[in-house]
């Protein structure tokens, strides 16, 4: 008589090989062409096989550049509304140039207390970045600074629908 230790584990076995016998692998790119520097040119995995007469398979269309997407702002500096918050005022100026947010200045930042100070000293570097990274007000909130970030963010909007040529 066969242990139920055993009969559990031949069982697992079993179900094991069957899930990895019927596992499928995605399409793999296929390298097409020559290469450059190293650097080969990767076609995307096609469903359709190749004959084996000889042909070779149709290669795929090269695709179109898209055109450049603007921004529809206007160059200039535009000084957003100021922001009323809990903790105080925000304002913000951006400039745009070539269509594109190339500067934020915080005119404005909570400092009514010590430690308002300290979150807006804190919190305007990388609320410019994220601005200047998004190149729109929708920017992430700082945790700990959820207010001025939005402040800054509602300010900004209003500078940037002033840019809107």
């Amino acid at each position: 008589m066969i242990p139920n230790r055993a009969i559990g584990a031949l069982i697992t076995t079993v179900l094991a090989l069957v899930l990895l016998l019927s596992f499928k692998t995605p399409d793999a790119p296929t390298v097409t062409g020559s290469t450059t520097a190293g650097v080969a040119e990767v076609a995307p995995p096609t469903s359709e096989v190749a004959p084996t007469t000889g042909a070779t398979p149709t290669p795929a269309p090269t695709p179109t550049p898209a055109t450049a997407v603007t921004s529809g702002y206007a160059d200039g500096t535009y000084t957003g509304d100021v922001v009323s918050m809990r903790f105080g005022a925000v304002q913000v100026e951006v400039t745009i140039a070539g269509g594109t947010i190339t500067d934020v200045t915080a005119l404005q930042l909570p400092s009514g207390d010590h430690h308002s100070a300290g979150i807006s000293e804190q919190a305007a570097p990388i609320l410019r970045e994220e601005a200047l990274t998004a190149q729109s007000a929708e920017i992430d909130l700082l945790s700990g600074a959820t207010y001025t970030s939005d402040a800054y963010a509602a300010s900004l909007q209003s500078a940037l629908d002033a840019a809107r040529a």
